[in-house]
C-alpha cells in the first residue's frame, strides 16, 4: 500500500551566534542536510553569517529573539519592559514568566521585531524567506498577535509553528524537557487563531522538540515524522519542518548575543546533530520512507483557515514511541 509523500525542510537555527556554529551549519548545508536557515540578526557573527548565507545562496529566514542578548531596536537606548536592569533580554524562561505576569509592553515588543524585519533587509537585501522565533518566543500568548500583526504588516508568508504531537510521550525526554516541550506545543496551538486571521502559513507538521541534542537520532527523527503522519490519507503529500541546531560548539568567550555562548551552544550536543544530520544513515532512513528534502520556496504550505489535524489521530503511536 503506498504511503503518504513527505516533502521536508531541514532549519538549522541559531545562523549568526558564533563563527563555529555557522562552519558546522554552512558544512551541513553544502552536504545537502540542511535546506534552510535562520539568522539571529543580533549574534555576535551576524554580519559574517549574513555574507556566508549570499555567498552560498542559502534559504535564509529571520530568527526573532526577545529572549536573548541585547536588542536591535529603541529598548537599547533607555529603560524597557523586555530588558533586565543589565540591559538584556530577560531570558528564555524570565521572559516567559514576564509574559504570564502581564509585565511585558506588547507595543514594544512589536517595535523590536520591526526593528529586527529592518536589520535582516540591511544585512540581506531582501526580506527573510521565513520568520521564527528564537526559543519559541514568537507563540506566547499576546507575542503571537503582536508577530503576526508584525510579519503581516512586512509582507513576510511563512512561520513556523511548533505543534509536534505526541511529544509528551517521547519518555526519552528528561522531565524539565519534555515540559517545556509540552508548554510550546500548547502555545503554538493556540497561536493557530493569530496566525491564521494575519494570513501566515506553515507546514502540515513539525519536528525537533523530541530530537534536539543528544537526542536525535535517525531512529527518532524517522519515528517523530511517523507519528506526525498517522492519519494522513495513502498518496498524499505531506509538508513538514524539522528543527535543529547543529554545529561546532562555541569556545568562550567568542559568540552569543551580546553575553558570551550559553551553555547550549558550547555542548557537544551541537556536534552531535551536525553528525546526525550528515551521516549516510539519515539520508538513506528518510529516503526509505519516502521523505524528499526541500527548500521552503519549494513547499505547498497550509493556508489560513485549514484545520489543525486532530491530537486523536496521533494515538497510537505514543505507546509505540521510539527508545
Amino acid at each position: 500500500m503506498s504511503r503518504p509523500r513527505v516533502r521536508l525542510v531541514v532549519t538549522a537555527d541559531d545562523f549568526g551566534y558564533c563563527p563555529r556554529r555557522d562552519e558546522g551549519i554552512v558544512e551541513a548545508f553544502l552536504a545537502g542536510a540542511v535546506t534552510s536557515v535562520s539568522l539571529l540578526v543580533n549574534g555576535a557573527a551576524t554580519e559574517s553569517a549574513a555574507e556566508l548565507a549570499r555567498r552560498h545562496s542559502i534559504p535564509t529566514g529571520l530568527h526573532a529573539n526577545l529572549s536573548e542578548g541585547r536588542p536591535v531596536g529603541p529598548a537599547r537606548r533607555g529603560a524597557s519592559s523586555l530588558l533586565g536592569p543589565e540591559g538584556f533580554f530577560l531570558g528564555k524562561m524570565g521572559f516567559r514568566e514576564a509574559v504570564a505576569a502581564g509585565d511585558v509592553d506588547l507595543p514594544q515588543v512589536r517595535e523590536e521585531l520591526e526593528a529586527q524585519l529592518s536589520c535582516f533587509r540591511e544585512l540581506m537585501g531582501r526580506a527573510p524567506t521565513h520568520v521564527d522565533g528564537h526559543q519559541h518566543v514568537h507563540v506566547l500568548p499576546g507575542v503571537c498577535q503582536v508577530f503576526a500583526e508584525a510579519l503581516q504588516a512586512y509582507g513576510v508568508r511563512f512561520t513556523r509553528l511548533p505543534l509536534e504531537r505526541g511529544v509528551g510521550g517521547c519518555t526519552w525526554l528528561e522531565a524539565p524537557a519534555r515540559a517545556f516541550a509540552c508548554a510550546v506545543e500548547r502555545d503554538a496551538r493556540a497561536a493557530v487563531g493569530p496566525f491564521s486571521h494575519h494570513g501566515l502559513r506553515w507546514t502540515d507538521a513539525f519536528v525537533g522538540l523530541s530530537t534536539c541534542g543528544r537526542h536525535m537520532s535517525a531512529h527518532r527523527v524517522s519515528g517523530a515524522l511517523a507519528r506526525v503522519l498517522e492519519g494522513t490519507l495513502a498518496g498524499h503529500t505531506l509538508t513538514a519542518e524539522l528543527m535543529a541546531h547543529p554545529g561546532y560548539p562555541s569556545v568562550p568567550p567568542t559568540g552569543g548575543c551580546g553575553e558570551g555562548p550559553d551553555a547550549f551552544s558550547c555542548s557537544w550536543e551541537r556536534l552531535h546533530e551536525l553528525r546526525v544530520l550528515t551521516a549516510p544513515t539519515l539520508r538513506t532512513r528518510l529516503a526509505q520512507d519516502g521523505v524528499q528534502l526541500c527548500a521552503l520556496d519549494d513547499l505547498d504550505s497550509k493556508r489560513p483557515g485549514e484545520e489543525v489535524p486532530c491530537e486523536a489521530t496521533l494515538e497510537p503511536f505514543l505507546e509505540s514511541s521510539l527508545l
